[in-house]
């Protein structure tokens, strides 16, 4: 036991005090942020959208976190990332807040479009923030810190707005997630100062220096395939996922949060010392990315067996360990991908294949779901799955030919 809490503490040092504010900073936010797991459900029990529209809004969620991301992306190359987190942060919170008043379909779908182009310029951003703030060796723990907080955050955030939800209805939600952004912000400046030089600003005078180095480089698209497939099958999570739960097994709000809370749970205990443990076994990212899609397309296999409660329990475990390799390897990927000078394009294009899974993913599985039924859809969610690992393997194969 003790050698076990020693390794759980190894995993966490080295790490700079930087990084160590940007993860309680991202705590805060993502504790605050309590409404958009429960969106689907919000929109179909309290304005009484149809499955139909509720997946538009879902993808308005999606293409605002698509330009979010673009557009993040870019003003962190030309602002640097400080610049466009307070700014991302300050206008998100009071984005939330106006949300709440917003009960028409096309307010709705305008409303949650200019929030998440808001809200998702942060990513780009906060990726960028790693490289300056930690060294080339501690990036991958770097990473697994800050998502460690997140998820920790994501964690509380659900399970008390389940009780909330039950007491006192939605309204309060968008106010907590609305506070909860300008009060990140607001430790972020107090705690984290920006640094002298913006990391996404080379020296270089080499004049053939190529801005769109990005959008040439056929292997980073293979790996925005890789991360946009790996989105359309994870992103169930808070789109088909709750209301599977709630139609098919009966759960309620707070129950559905306490499955959550597993997902949230296994990453808070395991993910630093499980990324501590791999980092020492030198083994090709692209390895990882390509496990991380296997465990994926199984989290949905066992879901195709809906008349036992325990396969939402298997189901979630699977998902959270995909999660815990796929979304650090893949962002180590880009940050070992990226080239000087335009760290924030490939950090963008990062993001936005997540974002263009955040468009497709909700419409497509809730309208298949709504002709075709739940079963359906993780048959298909899976095929996601198969597709990303195919797509691992020539990664993988690429890279071993340095191409």
């Amino acid at each position: 036991m003790k050698t076990l809490f020693n390794n759980y503490i190894e995993s966490f040092k080295g790490l700079s005090k930087e990084i160590w504010y940007l993860s309680l900073i991202s705590l805060v936010n993502r504790a605050g942020t309590m409404v958009i797991p429960f969106l689907s459900l919000y929109l179909k029990k309290d304005l009484g959208f149809s499955d139909t529209d509720i997946g538009s809004i879902l993808a308005c969620f999606g293409i605002g976190s698509f330009l979010g991301s673009w557009l993040g992306g870019k003003l962190t190359d030309i602002f640097g990332f400080y610049k466009v987190m307070v700014a991302s942060l300050f206008i998100t919170g009071l984005s939330f807040i106006m949300l709440q008043y917003i009960t028409s379909f096309w307010g709705f779908c305008f409303g949650i479009l200019f929030t998440m182009t808001i809200a998702d310029s942060f990513r780009p951003a906060i990726f960028v923030s790693i490289k300056a703030y930690s060294k080339p060796e501690n990036q991958t723990r770097s990473i697994g810190l800050l998502r460690l907080a997140i998820n920790a955050g994501m964690g509380i955030g659900p399970t008390v707005a389940g009780l909330i939800i039950v007491s006192y209805g939605y309204n309060l939600l968008f106010w907590i997630d609305g506070i909860t952004c300008i009060l990140a912000i607001l430790l972020f400046c107090y705690l984290v100062k920006e640094p002298i030089k913006n990391p996404t600003k080379t020296d270089t005078k080499d004049e053939a220096f190529d801005k769109n180095a990005v959008y040439k480089d056929f292997t980073f698209w293979i790996h925005s395939a890789i991360c946009f497939l790996f989105g359309m099958a994870f992103f169930q999570l808070i789109s088909s996922l709750p209301l599977y739960y709630n139609e098919v097994f009966n759960l309620n709000e707070f129950k559905i949060a306490i499955l959550m809370f597993l997902n949230v749970g296994i990453i808070v205990v395991f993910e630093m010392p499980f990324l501590n443990y791999l980092e020492k076994k030198n083994m090709p990212v692209t390895k990882y990315i390509l496990i991380a899609c296997v465990l994926l397309c199984l989290s949905f296999i066992v879901l195709i067996e809906n008349y036992w409660v325990g396969v939402l329990i298997i189901s979630m475990i699977l998902l959270t360990f995909s999660e815990m390799l796929g979304f650090p390897y893949t962002n180590k990927f880009v940050l070992k991908r990226a080239k000087e000078g335009i760290e924030g394009s490939y950090m963008a294009m990062y993001a936005m294949s997540f974002s263009l899974a955040h468009i497709f993913s909700p419409k497509i599985g809730l309208n298949i779901i709504d002709i075709y039924g739940y079963q359906v859809n993780w048959i298909i969610t899976c095929g996601y799955g198969l597709l990303g690992i195919l797509l691992s393997l020539w990664l993988h194969k690429r890279i071993k030919q340095n191409l």
